[in-house]
């Protein structure tokens, strides 16, 4: 008998609240084609998930172009717990993003996210605010 493991990598039906996903998933998930470009510290908090091919980049470069030939910078990215970043969306350098916020797919990450809010759009903006999180 498969496990639902097994069945996720064959394509077939599975349950994703299996203990062994869940337990896989805890800390972070990156989807399918992700990329991390990490010439600085990248933070993620727990329980945030990345849908396919979004991208994090810190590094930099200078706008002066005899410069640029020889040097090279980065700025770190902070992304907090429970964030969703959409397929696609791209986070440049130096952002930071706060909990529970969604950046929707195919966004640009230009500047710094608040905490709890859903923002999609390049430029990236805050489109509106999300419910708060339930007391208990």
């Amino acid at each position: 008998m498969k496990g639902e493991r097994d069945k996720m990598l064959t394509g077939e039906l599975y349950d994703p609240m299996d203990a062994e996903l869940v337990a896989a998933r805890e800390r972070v998930f990156f989807n399918f084609n992700c990329v991390v470009l990490d010439v600085c510290r990248v933070r993620i908090g727990e329980f945030t998930l990345f849908g396919p091919a979004a991208q994090v980049y810190t590094a930099t470069h200078p706008l002066d172009a005899a410069l640029r030939r020889r040097q090279e910078s980065g700025k770190p990215v902070t992304i907090g717990s429970d964030v969703w970043v959409g397929g696609g969306a791209i986070i440049l350098p130096g952002v930071t993003i706060g909990d529970r916020t969604v950046i929707g797919a195919g966004s640009v990450v230009t500047r710094d996210m608040p905490a709890g809010v859903f923002a999609a759009g390049n430029p990236c903006r805050v489109v509106r605010a999300l419910e708060p999180p339930p007391r208990g």
